[in-house]
């Protein structure tokens, strides 16, 4: 009897496989996403407080800055755009902040070269009370279609309850149907684990609640990120919430970690500060083309964390080219770590080490490469060389901590997803 569940079970693990991967693991396919998108967003430096001046302004800050130059293309609303609906339904913008209407600002922003975003919710109002796109999907989408719209953000607020993957996949459709490609942002929060049926129906999928410009914030979204990495890939991505690089009294040292792990786990790189009067130090964090190259490669797999602990973070992954390392300081002074080649990147060999916060090859090194790391600080390293050891990489996971344990409802289905597919 045990013999045949286990059979009946592993007959059901292999069917739901193969009907994920058919139904689109690497993503929704509207040709959208095949690297995670770039750009810009209103709500972590000015919440309700946008008008088409502001972002207008913005647009025209891209350019000034060359930040359009080094990937980041769009430019999006979030909440708080919205007017009323009329007598057919149909959604308008506030005529207070926004008389022109949204069509003319997206004109705006394909004028200089960029593409548009706006934000709405799959529940009745937005979580900022403004008239939601539940019901009216539809409607909406071919709304935004017809204002030439390029990204949608679709929040969860205000759903009576209503099932997550039921209500997004309504505006999925919504969007398809319009024939216009729109890349479709799911922001439901992590709620209903999105990673295991986000992937066919958007582009991208919020793990998490909003995030904070403070450390702590960072770290708390960082460690929900450690064992959901291998659901992203081309044309689908895990989003651990929008950049709050520039915001808030972070250091120079929290900005350059924040950025680089969430360039490395290939999560959306949307700029959150205020464009218009940018920092020095926070331009030259934003714009190091070496970090965004590891957000953006081609090959499209996160790095995974390979070991934890209460002041240290390893993370690697495989690129096209190489591989990356990720040396995270979370203690209160500088610490040296060391990267243990075989152990955590899983290569043996003549292995040339660069960094990609000081643009320097730090030369050949066979066994490891440690180096002192400041304080809540990263170093960044593109390995080139050396040769794989093992079929599966072996993951040495050291943390203790039970919240990770949210992710896994079933260990049995997931170590076989793991095998099936070969996701490490």
């Amino acid at each position: 009897m045990i013999m045949g569940l286990k059979f009946s079970l592993q007959v059901f693990i292999t069917l739901f496989c193969v009907i994920y991967v058919i139904n689109g693991i690497n993503g929704l396919d509207n040709g959208l996403g095949r690297t995670p998108p770039m750009g810009w967003n209103s709500w972590n430096r000015f919440h309700c407080n946008i008008n088409e001046n502001l972002i207008k302004q913005t647009a025209d800050a891209l350019i000034k800055y060359g930040l359009d130059e080094v990937g980041y293309k769009y430019l999006n609303m979030d909440d708080c755009w919205e007017g009323k609906r009329d007598e057919q339904g149909y959604i308008h913008a506030s005529n207070v902040t926004f008389p022109s209407g949204i069509k003319a600002l997206a004109d705006y922003a394909h004028s200089k070269g960029l593409l548009f975003g706006i934000y709405s919710d799959a529940g009745y109002l937005t979580c900022a009370r403004r008239p939601g796109s539940l019901g009216f999907e539809e409607q909406d989408a071919k709304t935004f279609a017809s204002w030439e719209i390029d990204y949608l953000k679709y929040d969860n607020c205000n759903n009576n309850g209503k099932p997550e993957e039921d209500r997004y996949k309504v505006m999925r459709d919504a969007l398809n149907a319009t024939g216009r490609p729109i890349f479709y942002s799911i922001c439901e929060w992590g709620r209903s684990a999105p990673y295991l049926w986000a992937p066919s129906v958007g582009n991208s999928w919020r793990t998490t609640g909003d995030i904070h410009p403070t450390w702590p914030s960072i770290l708390g979204i960082l460690q929900r990120q450690h064992r959901i990495t291998k659901y992203a890939g081309p044309g689908g991505w895990n989003d651990p919430d929008m950049l709050q690089v520039g915001n808030g009294k972070l250091t120079v040292d929290e900005q350059k970690s924040h950025f680089s792990l969430w360039a490395a786990l290939k999560s959306p790189l949307l700029l959150g500060f205020d464009i218009r009067n940018p920092s020095h130090d926070t331009l030259e964090i934003v714009k190091n083309t070496e970090i965004i190259a590891i957000n953006q490669d081609p090959l499209g797999k996160s790095v995974n964390i390979v070991k934890s602990t209460s002041y240290l973070d390893i993370w690697v992954g495989k690129l096209s080219d190489g591989h990356v390392a990720l040396l995270l300081n979370k203690d209160e002074s500088p610490t040296t770590i060391k990267l243990d080649f075989a152990k955590h990147v899983n290569i043996r060999g003549e292995i040339l080490v660069r960094d990609l916060w000081e643009h320097e090859d730090k030369g050949i090194y066979v066994n490891s490469y440690s180096c002192e790391v400041p304080k809540h600080g990263i170093a960044v390293l593109k390995l080139f060389g050396g040769t794989k050891i093992n079929d599966f990489t072996v993951q040495y996971y050291d943390h203790n901590d039970n919240l990770i344990n949210d992710f896994y409802n079933d260990d049995l289905i997931n170590d076989f997803y793991d095998s099936a597919f070969g996701r490490n």
